[in-house]
């Protein structure tokens, strides 16, 4: 196989698993950004607390990367449904400009909450051998780790879209969020439907940040460095909407490493260069806002 050809593919499977691990952490801010109408930035923050504990578990309780894992997703879905049946009970009352700022400024606090405990440095979870190295298929040196990402995401966004659609649970969320008054007058217990979506919402991010630090590496600032991203995946996907967020986590995760690696001279630029273009053609994103 050609030099040219065999970078272009290997290139292409490194941004679409960067791309699926985008939409692993920005999924969640769909559902509460577009679904539940929430503007949440505190979002990538959660992103960052699983990653966190999950490398916490590993370090101090000696846990295996797979199990350090789900319990730390888990960990920090306990923490979101304590938060939401608290402080952002106050956030759901408050218009778009206050839930904005009442967000980020609890931001600013787990970020200095977790320099405190962490420390200012940058840390990155330590894979398991099984998950180092790389495969040659047909001529391509495929990554381990990038494989296990892009496999990971598709399973979890399939269940996700499952859940959604077929499922009793994604058919009461949709009444709650269309009609509340009626949704409670059928028997809906909104405000749990409300609280179970953005936990799962939060542990979502909470297990795009812990399997993604070897692309994007925690510190303590993560919940502000890469809010940005998040909030470009959700936008040029168009709010609300599952599968613009995947088309547009694809294609930015694509533009963003060919970019890097074609065009060195404009670096991550290229990805706000893309974005500005998307959004000058299509306002609304590429599938547009749903309900």
């Amino acid at each position: 196989m050609p030099n040219a050809l065999s970078t272009f593919l290997t290139l292409t499977i490194d941004g679409v698993s960067y791309g699926m691990m985008l939409f692993l952490i920005s999924v969640g801010l769909t559902i509460t950004l577009g679904v539940m109408r929430v503007v949440n930035l505190t979002h990538s923050a959660f992103a960052m607390i699983g990653g966190f504990i999950t490398l916490w578990l590993m370090k101090s309780a000696g846990m295996h990367f797979f199990v350090a894992l789900p319990v730390g997703v888990l960990a920090t879905m306990a923490l979101s449904l304590v938060l939401e049946r608290t402080l952002y009970q106050w956030v759901y009352k408050c218009d778009p400009l206050g839930q904005l700022l009442m967000t980020i400024g609890m931001t600013f606090v787990v970020t200095a909450v977790v320099k405190n405990l962490a420390g200012p440095q940058i840390q990155s979870i330590v894979l398991p051998e099984v998950l180092l190295g790389q495969w040659s298929v047909i001529g391509l040196n495929v990554s381990v780790y990038r494989v296990f990402v892009l496999g990971l995401s598709v399973a979890v966004a399939g269940a996700l879209w499952l859940c959604l659609e077929y499922t009793t649970f994604g058919a009461r969320l949709r009444a709650a969020v269309d009609n509340p008054r009626m949704a409670r007058c059928v028997g809906i217990n909104v405000p749990l439907v409300f609280s179970v979506t953005f936990a799962i919402g939060c542990g979502l991010a909470a297990l795009g940040g812990a399997v993604g630090t070897q692309m994007l590496p925690l510190e303590p600032y993560y919940g502000l460095k890469y809010l940005v991203l998040v909030l470009i995946v959700v936008a040029v996907g168009g709010l609300g909407s599952l599968k613009g967020s995947l088309y547009s986590a694809l294609l930015l995760g694509f533009i963003d490493t060919m970019g890097r690696y074609y065009i060195p001279a404009l670096g991550g630029f290229i990805i706000y260069l893309a974005v500005l273009a998307i959004l000058l053609v299509r306002p609304r994103g590429l599938v547009g806002r749903i309900g």
